[in-house]
C-alpha cells in the first residue's frame, strides 16, 4: 500500500469511506507530512499554500479526535477572513459527512451578532471564525473553550498582517494547556521584519514538528509576461487590448489601491467587459454579491486588491494581471501563483512602465533568472468575452429552511430548465443565489417566482455585475 494512501493513517472506517466518495484517494504532500504527527497528538508548524491540502489535512486531525456525543467546542479553526472561514467550514462539513451529526459553524465579522448567538446555544462541535468576532464572543460569554482539544490557526502569516497579533494571544489565553496546537501559514516571516510567527508560537506550541511543503503552483505551467507601458495613462488601454488577446474565463487584476480597483472595473464595465471590483471599503453584503457573481460565472473579471483577495481560495484561476507591479515583491510571487495550479495551464501579464524597471531588476533578482519585455500583442478579437451564466437571488435562506435541492428541484421539476443549464447554488441566512445559463435566465425567473418553496413564494431579481 502506497504510503500516500489515506488508508495508511489511524483513520476511522466512516472517514476512509467518505474520502473515497469524495475522491480523496492518494495524499497530498503537505497531507502526507502533516497527518502522521498530527494523528499522533504533536503539535505541529507547516509552511503551506492554498490549493495544497491543507484544509483537508487539519480537518482530518480535527474530525479524527472529536468525540461526537460530547456535544461542546472540541476545535477552534481561525482564519484572517470571512470568505477563508466559509470556504474551510465547508470543506469541514464535507469531511464530515461520514460521522453522524457533526455541527461545524462559522463565526465571521461581517455577519449579524445575534443570529450567531442563536447558534451558539444549539451548540457545536467545531466554530471557524475570524478572530475579531471569535473574541468578542469570548468576551461577551457565548463561547466558552473549556473543552477544546485542538486550536488551528490558519493562514497565520496573514493573520499577523492584519494586525490580530493580540486578539490572537487573548483568545488562546482562554484555551486549555494541554489542548494541541496547529499552525498553517503560506511564508514564515522573519521575527525582525514582521514580528514573525516565533512571536505568535513563543508559549503556544509544545516542540511542535516543522513541515515545509515545496511551492505547489508549477511555474512551467504558467504562461507569464511582462508588457511595456508608455506611462500610467497608458495602462488602461493596455489591460482592455490583453483581455481581448486572451479572452480569460475567470481572471483577477490586481491593482495597488483601493480607488484603482474601482476605477478599472468601472471602465471595463463601460468597455463592455463583465467586471467587478473587491476592496476593503465595501460592506459585506456587496463584498459577498460580488464574490458569488465571480464564483458562478456570472463576471469574469474580479478587480482587487491584495489585501482584498487575501483568504480567498479561487478554483480554475485562467489568468493573473497585475496592474502594477506589486509594492511588496514576494507579492507578486503570490499574485502569479494563483494561476496555473492543479497541472492547469494558466497566464500571468505585468504591465510595466519605464519608472518602475527599477522593480523589475530586483525582481530579477527575487526570481533569479533575467526578465525580457515585449510589446503588446495584437488582438484578433474586438467582442469582450461572455460569462456563460447569469445569477438570480431569492428573497430567502437558510431562516426561511431553503436549502440548495429545493432550488434545483423547482428549476428542473416539470416543464423547467434541464439540469445541465443550472450552476452553482449558494445559500446565504437570508438570501440565496442560483446561476443559470444566460438562454434560460427569463424562464428560470418565472418558474421560480410562479412555484412555490417550502409553500412560500419568494421575490427572484436578477442580480448584475
Amino acid at each position: 500500500m502506497s504510503d500516500t494512501s489515506f488508508a495508511s493513517l489511524a483513520l476511522s472506517p466512516a472517514l476512509l469511506t467518505n474520502l473515497d466518495s469524495l475522491g480523496y484517494h492518494a495524499m497530498t504532500p503537505v497531507q502526507a507530512q502533516s497527518l502522521p504527527p498530527m494523528l499522533a497528538g504533536r503539535d505541529v508548524l507547516a509552511q503551506a499554500k492554498t490549493g495544497s491540502g491543507k484544509t483537508a489535512a487539519f480537518g482530518l486531525a480535527l474530525l479524527a479526535e472529536l468525540r461526537v456525543e460530547a456535544f461542546a467546542v472540541q476545535g477552534l479553526v481561525l482564519c484572517p477572513t470571512r470568505e477563508l472561514a466559509d470556504q474551510v467550514a465547508e470543506e469541514l462539513r464535507r469531511l464530515a459527512r461520514g460521522l453522524p451529526n457533526v455541527k461545524v459553524l462559522t463565526l465571521c465579522g461581517g455577519a449579524p451578532f445575534g443570529p450567531q448567538l442563536g447558534s451558539l446555544e444549539h451548540g457545536a462541535h467545531i466554530v471557524v471564525g475570524t478572530p475579531g468576532r471569535i473574541d468578542e464572543h469570548l468576551r461577551k460569554g457565548s463561547l466558552t473553550l473549556g473543552s477544546l482539544t485542538t486550536l488551528v490557526l490558519d493562514e497565520a502569516d496573514r493573520m499577523l498582517d492584519m494586525g490580530f497579533q493580540d486578539t490572537i494571544d487573548a483568545i488562546i489565553a482562554e484555551t486549555p494547556a494541554d489542548r494541541q496546537t496547529l499552525l498553517f501559514s503560506a511564508t514564515f516571516p522573519d521575527d525582525r521584519s514582521s514580528g514573525g510567527l516565533a512571536t505568535m508560537t513563543r508559549g503556544v506550541m509544545r516542540e511542535p514538528v516543522m513541515v515545509k511543503v515545496a511551492e505547489v503552483h508549477d511555474a512551467t505551467t504558467i504562461d507569464q509576461h511582462f508588457f511595456e507601458v508608455a506611462n500610467e495613462e497608458a495602462r488602461f488601454a493596455a489591460l482592455q487590448k490583453l483581455l481581448l488577446v486572451y479572452r480569460p474565463a475567470t481572471s483577477v487584476v490586481f491593482c495597488n489601491t483601493k480607488r484603482e480597483t474601482q476605477a478599472v472595473a468601472e471602465q471595463l464595465v463601460e468597455a463592455g467587459f463583465s467586471a467587478v471590483a473587491l476592496n476593503g471599503d465595501l460592506e459585506q453584503k456587496d463584498r459577498d454579491r460580488r464574490l458569488i457573481l465571480f464564483a458562478n460565472q456570472s463576471a469574469s473579471i474580479l478587480v482587487a486588491t491584495d489585501v482584498a483577495a487575501r483568504g480567498l481560495d479561487i478554483a480554475q484561476l485562467d489568468a493573473v494581471f497585475n496592474y502594477q507591479i506589486a509594492r511588496e515583491l514576494d507579492v507578486h510571487v503570490h499574485r502569479v501563483g494563483r494561476t496555473g495550479r492543479a497541472g492547469a495551464s494558466g497566464i500571468a501579464c505585468t504591465l510595466v512602465t519605464p519608472k518602475e524597471h527599477y522593480r523589475l531588476e530586483r525582481l530579477e533578482g527575487l526570481l533569479e533568472q533575467p526578465i525580457t519585455t515585449e510589446p503588446l500583442p495584437k488582438s484578433q478579437h474586438s467582442v469582450p468575452f461572455e460569462p456563460p451564466m447569469a445569477t438570480l437571488q431569492l428573497a430567502g435562506g437558510k431562516k426561511d429552511k431553503l436549502r440548495p435541492g429545493d432550488i434545483l428541484g423547482a428549476l428542473t421539476s416539470e416543464g423547467g430548465l434541464r439540469g445541465d443549464q443550472v450552476g452553482k447554488i449558494k445559500v446565504l441566512a437570508r438570501s440565496a443565489y442560483v446561476a443559470v445559463e444566460h438562454s434560460a435566465v427569463q424562464k428560470a425567473q418565472a418558474k421560480l417566482e410562479r412555484d412555490k418553496l417550502k409553500g412560500r413564494a419568494f421575490r427572484v431579481r436578477r442580480i448584475r455585475y
